[in-house]
């Protein structure tokens, strides 16, 4: 993959914020909602929503809106032990409003991007994660979900810091080895959670959507449901402004391994416009595609390396799961 120019042209402008690569730019361009406990208006909003498999690019407004007729959970934040890493290593959980031992649920890992931590995604509100779960699960779409944030950072030493070189990005990689021997298996005996593949599900936004790539390509079998949204360059060998990426597999093998289960639904979008990762998620759905690796590719019109985008990907996965789930 070469250097992507959409990268070089914004990279000066991007300063010392570095929130936007964890946890997307915060845009004020939110889709018309009902006014809060206006139910005819909801009422009518809701009428014009269909349940299908088809992609929408934009989350509709009466799943990101907060209702009074809905109880959303909230999120908090524990530890636990990696042996991966050597160390404790901290998370933070969505549970439903209504949770309970009595009731297993479904899991969403989702994963935040470089500079991240696990408060990227539950200290911006931005994102409507609350929301969207919360009013799908309350219009009877889907499941009540359990949606962890872990810190993508697997290192092993804890002075190293993320950064824009081959070794400082090592960690993220090491993350598949984490989450599978550590914080999957700690999730499961903590919580009342649903396992089996058909109840977990794997989402990442930029750095987060390239180690959601990587992750479901070596381990397909334990992801159901995954979406990739802006996903950062490094899967494959690379160069971007920022830096000149290894690769974490050669292109020919940017594919699922023959005889391998599947996921039911591998989603990966990103914006027309943005300005972080430009058109390396492309190039990864233009490699699957050539590779036979069956997945849905998406882009959304005019959407930046920003909320847009996280809500679209995380609606449109939730979307995928509701129909199949009805049908």
């Amino acid at each position: 993959m070469e250097t992507n120019k959409n990268i070089e042209e914004t990279t000066e402008n991007a300063g010392e914020d570095l929130s936007s690569f964890a946890s997307g730019i915060k845009t004020e361009d939110v889709p018309a909602a009902p006014t809060e406990g206006d139910a005819a208006a909801e009422s009518e909003v809701a009428s014009d929503f269909v349940l299908d498999d088809r992609i929408e690019e934009r989350c509709p407004g009466m799943f990101e809106a907060k209702r009074e007729d809905v109880q959303y959970g909230e999120f908090t934040h524990d530890v636990y032990y990696s042996e991966t890493c050597g160390m404790e290593r901290g998370y933070s959980i969505l549970l439903p409003a209504g949770y309970s031992e009595e009731k297993k649920y479904p899991v969403l890992y989702l994963l935040h991007g470089i500079f991240g931590d696990e408060y990227s995604f539950s200290g911006d509100g931005s994102n409507k994660i609350k929301e969207i779960v919360g009013n799908m699960a309350a219009d009877g779409l889907i499941e009540e979900t359990i949606v962890v944030c872990p810190n993508m950072f697997a290192a092993t030493d804890p002075a190293q810091k993320p950064g824009f070189d081959s070794v400082s990005v090592l960690p993220y990689d090491n993350f598949i080895n984490d989450l599978i021997n550590d914080l999957m298996p700690y999730i499961e005996g903590k919580y009342s959670v649903l396992t089996g593949r058909e109840n977990t599900y794997l989402a990442g936004f930029s750095m987060g959507g390239r180690e959601t790539i990587f992750i479901t390509l070596k381990r397909p079998e334990l992801f159901g449901y995954v979406c990739a949204i802006s996903a950062a360059p490094g899967v494959v060998p690379g160069k971007d402004n920022f830096m000149t990426h290894e690769g974490q597999m050669q292109e020919s093998e940017m594919k699922f391994a023959d005889g391998a289960t599947e996921p039911e639904v591998f989603i990966i979008c990103c914006g027309t416009k943005d300005s972080v990762v430009g058109t390396f998620p492309k190039q990864y759905h233009e490699l699957l595609e050539t590779n036979g690796a069956a997945h849905i590719w998406y882009e959304i019109n005019g959407a930046d390396h920003d909320n847009n985008a996280i809500k679209s990907g995380l609606f449109n996965l939730f979307k995928q799961i509701a129909y199949d789930k009805a049908e």
